[in-house]
């Protein structure tokens, strides 16, 4: 359980990585590239945003995270590395269209910014990101 745990707030940390370089990244394309439009502001953003935060935190969760899970052998790795991505991508999908939808409903109930809303929405998605990370992508 303490081994768990530890992992979890390693995850926090790769987690607060991924969500500068997604907010950043939010706020550069919502406010100086798709400054008219609520879908290029509140849907497209977002989902760049998000797969910059992805390619970031998969590395960082491959090389810090759960190092101790990697494979040995050259090949075997590589081809592991990029199966792990495309299932950390795919169920990183599925929890950002359950995080967008976050975003719009606490946008509709409170007006607030796309930055406020997604930060919001990240905390309630981070937890269901953790365990699919820990029991299926980077599992025994």
């Amino acid at each position: 359980m303490l081994k768990l745990l530890i992992r979890y707030i390693k995850f926090l940390g790769t987690s607060v990585v991924g969500t500068i370089v997604e907010t950043l990244v939010l706020w550069l394309f919502s406010d100086h590239v798709f400054t008219k439009g609520y879908w290029g502001e509140y849907v497209i953003s977002p989902l760049i945003a998000f797969q910059c935060s992805i390619a970031v935190n998969f590395a960082i969760s491959y090389m810090y995270v759960w190092k101790d899970r990697k494979a040995e052998i050259v090949n075997a790795r590589i081809r592991r590395i990029v199966r792990q991505f495309a299932v950390y991508n795919l169920s990183g999908l599925a929890v950002f269209i359950f995080r967008l939808g976050l975003l719009l409903i606490v946008e509709k109930f409170t007006g607030w910014d796309v930055v406020i809303c997604n930060l919001a929405a990240m905390c309630i998605s981070g937890i269901i990101n953790f365990i699919i990370s820990n029991y299926v992508i980077f599992r025994k």
